[in-house]
């Protein structure tokens, strides 16, 4: 079972462990998403892309990412935004999810989910932003992952079904993040995984 849907430690079970595609060397029975990450978007050379297509065909590579637009770092908006459609158009082609990282740029990630309308989920993980952004992209269909910093307001009015959780690059185990999400939201924790769980299986088929 999938607890904790974004991590970079590589050794994580019962994570998905993100990596990019020229670092990606699997272990057999942990599971992975693997994409360009906008810091790096910039050094992607074509090469880069024909790998992270061959990764995405990997069995134990459940989504695609993490990628996505950062306003603070990495580079020119018009680049990261083309790196951005390249994951999107992979994401669709395979049927995975796609995982995305997303800084000052939600009107942005709104504006491309309705221009090419995918069928694949989309998430944006280490939700931080307030409840108005929530709302946005809720309204527009994201999933939301929470991690060790959250904004308990933006945590309060995002549905069960569209709610996750994450270590990303915290040093807290996840059961210590299921803790505290559950705690902002006045749930057992027991409750908080088992809802965590049924939407981990509904977006990744899995266990």
């Amino acid at each position: 079972m999938i607890k904790d849907i974004h991590t970079h430690r590589t050794d994580a079970r019962e994570a998905v462990i993100s990596v990019n595609p020229w670092e990606f060397a699997p272990v057999e029975g942990l599971c992975y998403s693997v994409g360009i990450h906008p810091w790096q978007a910039a050094r992607a050379a074509e090469a880069d892309f024909d790998r992270l297509a061959e990764c995405a065909k990997a069995d134990n590579v459940l989504m695609i990412g993490e990628c996505g637009i950062d306003k603070l770092r990495g580079g020119d908006l018009s680049m990261q935004t083309g790196v951005l459609e390249r994951h999107i158009a992979l994401s669709e082609q395979v049927g995975k999810p796609l995982v995305l990282h997303c800084v000052r740029a939600s009107n942005e990630l709104c504006r491309l989910r309705r221009l090419l309308r995918p069928s694949m989920p989309w998430i944006v993980h280490g939700f931080r932003g307030n409840a108005r952004v929530a709302s946005q992209l809720l309204d527009a269909g994201f999933y939301l992952s929470y991690g060790e910093r959250f904004n308990p307001e933006a945590l309060a009015i995002t549905p069960a079904d569209h709610l996750l959780a994450e270590t990303d690059e915290s040093l807290l185990p996840i059961d210590e993040i299921h803790r505290r999400l559950a705690a902002s939201r006045q749930i057992e924790v027991d409750e908080f995984v088992r809802n965590v769980e049924e939407v981990v299986k509904e977006l990744l088929k899995v266990g």
